[in-house]
């Protein structure tokens, strides 16, 4: 596998990254371009706008894309193509589909928050359309301008829920009354997010059948951490941190509320178990499906992640990681906001990235004071009225605040 690696490096694939400007596209543009490839950036900078409409903030001040990509050429001395737009819009995305003429196409530009999908109607509806269109729009980009395209699509481990099964990479052997098949595994998501996630596999695969597209589609974990190897060549480079109770993982708000002093708020009793993984792990997948494509035709389901924690042990990981620091962090439990399951079985497969040579970071006290670190330098630029839950997330009744109300 490391020889299609350095293969693929060797000769630069044409890599278009879109949602390029985002916490994870960001950092994957730097890291595939440091690797050789010739990266194009799309983005359409809506998260950007987001932040003003939530009144919120990147904790890691970060320069408009065109100031980080001309710092990454003049510190690194490779060129990021950057095209601003909206995967919304078919005539931009297949113009710079048929210029580029991509042999992979990584796709992150997606409303990937759930709490923000389910804040009211127009929230639920901007996201589905923004998703399932945009997804849409690139899968038809690709049969009409660049056939041999590989896409690379970024899904959730969100889309299974928490099944009482062990959670199979996309696919799962059944037998039902004398007779197998292999179907692609149940889904029970969450929020309209999640939903949304649901349709783009089902039409990713179903263009696959149809159209003889290449498609991986990559069922990622909660990210953690802040930098990589290539964030860490320049302060100007510096990916973003997000915190609010919108956008904000739960360990991400952990570690900014033991920056500032705040009590750790856990909801409710902690069991909450999810997939985790290390952001410097998502670049390297990224590649690693990128320089092993699928066949054309094919449809495959990574599942990616590393780990699996309960909101808990998280807490009581960051507890750690601050008392290295010299920092007293309580941890306080407080009522949950999202109606899911508490003391649930959890048991994901997630053996086809590392049997293609992934190496896991881990997630250790050393990470996590790592980031304390930052996020307790730019301390000051944190909203303490943003840390605390907002947005109720339920299968069976959803709050309709007002937008004053959802975002304060």
């Amino acid at each position: 596998m490391q020889q299609a690696i350095n293969e693929a490096r060797d000769r630069g694939l044409r890599i278009i990254v879109a949602g390029g400007d985002g916490f994870c596209g960001w950092p994957t543009a730097l890291y595939l371009s440091k690797q050789g490839h010739e990266v194009t950036i799309i983005d359409s900078l809506v998260r950007r706008d987001i932040d003003d409409e939530l009144g919120s903030n990147s904790v890691t001040p970060i320069l408009p894309l065109e100031q980080r990509v001309a710092a990454w050429e003049e510190v690194s001395g490779s060129r990021i193509d950057v095209r601003i737009g909206d995967l919304s819009d078919y005539e931009f995305l297949s113009a710079v589909v048929t210029d580029v003429q991509p042999e992979a196409f990584v796709h992150f530009a997606e409303q990937r928050s759930a709490p923000y999908s389910m804040i009211d109607r127009e929230h639920a509806i901007y996201t589905q359309r923004t998703n399932v269109e945009g997804t849409l729009n690139v899968l038809w980009a690709i049969r009409d301008y660049a056939p041999e395209c590989h896409l690379v699509k970024l899904g959730t481990m969100g889309e299974y829920g928490q099944p009482n099964i062990d959670i199979e990479e996309g696919f799962i052997e059944i037998e039902h009354r004398g007779r197998t098949d292999r179907l692609p595994f149940p889904k029970q998501p969450g929020s309209f997010y999640h939903l949304s996630k649901v349709h783009d596999s089902d039409n990713i695969m179903f263009a696959c059948k149809i159209w003889n597209i290449a498609a991986t589609d990559l069922n990622q974990g909660i990210v953690y951490g802040l930098h990589t190897n290539e964030t860490r060549m320049d302060p100007r480079l510096v990916n973003r941190f997000d915190y609010d109770a919108v956008y904000g993982t739960a360990l991400n708000r952990f570690l900014i509320q033991a920056a500032v002093g705040h009590p750790l708020t856990v909801y409710g009793d902690g069991s909450q178990t999810r997939a985790y993984l290390n952001i410097e792990d998502t670049v390297r997948c990224i590649e690693l499906a990128c320089a092993n494509p699928a066949q054309p035709g094919e449809f495959r389901v990574f599942n990616q992640f590393t780990e699996s924690f309960s909101v808990e042990e998280l807490a009581v990981k960051v507890v750690a990681a601050a008392s290295t620091l010299g920092i007293d962090a309580q941890i306080n439990h407080v009522e949950n906001p999202r109606v899911e399951k508490y003391n649930h079985y959890y048991n994901a497969v997630n053996t086809r990235l590392i049997d293609l040579g992934l190496e896991p970071h881990l997630l250790t006290e050393g990470v996590l004071a790592e980031i304390l670190e930052v996020a307790r330098t730019h301390a000051g630029r944190a909203r303490n009225e943003l840390i605390l839950p907002s947005v109720t997330l339920s299968l069976i009744h959803i709050s309709e605040p007002t937008r004053q109300e959802a975002i304060s």
